[in-house]
């Protein structure tokens, strides 16, 4: 069976897969991933307090199959220049700030993360909502000369932005 991004599933999947795309003035933008839920879990925090996602280490940014970013054209992705193409996205939640990496490789299971394959590292700030999202979003909010990609669960939410170059 093949996933949606186009290569076998490992496993039945529980968490839907989503995309969203932005495209506005010279800058196209596509996200494929994977929506866990919530489901009553601790989701950012310690690893010793048991958090789903601790603080400090590499996540795959949702479910199931590593999330993809494809650009359409060369962009600064928080201020870094980056050249048009698909990268897959992982995080290192923070409890102020995350780092976002972009990875050449595409196509791996999430939990297949190859560090060697890093092309970009950067620190992006996080928002704190009193209300919990059920389910893990990535959604595109527009910004003077550009775009916020925000990546959003639980109460918080890591926001990227994205020019066109």
């Amino acid at each position: 069976m093949a996933g949606f991004f186009g290569y076998r599933r490992y496993s039945r999947s529980l968490s839907p897969a989503a995309s969203v795309v932005w495209e506005k003035d010279k800058l196209n933008v596509e996200v494929l991933y994977g929506r866990p839920a919530k489901k009553g879990r601790y989701i950012f925090g310690r690893e010793k307090d048991k958090a789903l996602v601790p603080y400090g280490k590499v996540w795959r940014t949702g479910a199931n199959e590593a999330t993809e970013v494809i650009f359409k054209e060369d962009v600064n992705f928080r201020g870094e220049k980056l050249n048009a193409g698909s990268y897959s996205l992982w995080t290192i939640p923070g409890p102020g700030s995350w780092i976002v990496i972009l990875n050449s490789e595409t196509g791996q299971w999430g939990t297949e993360y190859n560090d060697g394959k890093n092309l970009l590292k950067v620190e992006v700030p996080i928002r704190i909502h009193p209300k919990a999202q059920e389910l893990f979003s990535i959604y595109f909010e527009e910004i003077q000369g550009g775009v916020n990609m925000v990546l959003s669960w639980d109460q918080t939410e890591a926001v990227i932005p994205i020019q066109p170059r």
